[in-house]
């Protein structure tokens, strides 16, 4: 929050994956994680993410990565969006340590086998999606 004077989380449709939640639940939940964070905006979008950081005039691209296969995967994404709009910047943060090994793979595993979902989630939303 401290980088940017507004953070778009935008949800893409990506119709080759299958989300636990739609994305209007998605994005619910997010508002509930970020409620009272003035510079944080939820939208969604059914394009090329680039072409919706052209709509939104979105300057960069904020991207996690937790591991290095991760890097791999968004590096090939970030060039391809570099060769398509010099104008948008991609940006890579680090995930926080505690959280690396944390995905919606195993989220959804745990989840599914009735795990114990403490300190996979955050804390606000637990009972949203344990229910």
């Amino acid at each position: 929050l401290p980088l940017f004077d507004e953070i778009i989380i935008a949800i893409g449709y990506n119709s080759t994956k299958g989300g636990m939640f739609d994305i209007d639940e998605r994005m619910k939940l997010i508002a509930e994680v970020f409620v009272g964070e003035a510079k944080i905006k939820i939208d969604k979008y059914n394009k090329l993410t680039i072409d919706y950081c052209h709509e939104v005039d979105a300057q960069y691209l904020l991207r996690g990565l937790r591991t290095a296969a991760d890097f791999e995967f968004e590096r090939g994404i970030g060039q391809v969006n570099r060769m398509m709009a010099q104008d948008v910047e991609t940006v890579f943060m680090l995930t926080a340590p505690e959280y690396t090994p944390i995905s919606s793979s195993i989220v959804r595993d745990v989840i599914r086998h009735n795990g114990d979902l403490n300190g996979l989630v955050p804390k606000n939303i637990l009972s949203k999606i344990s229910s």
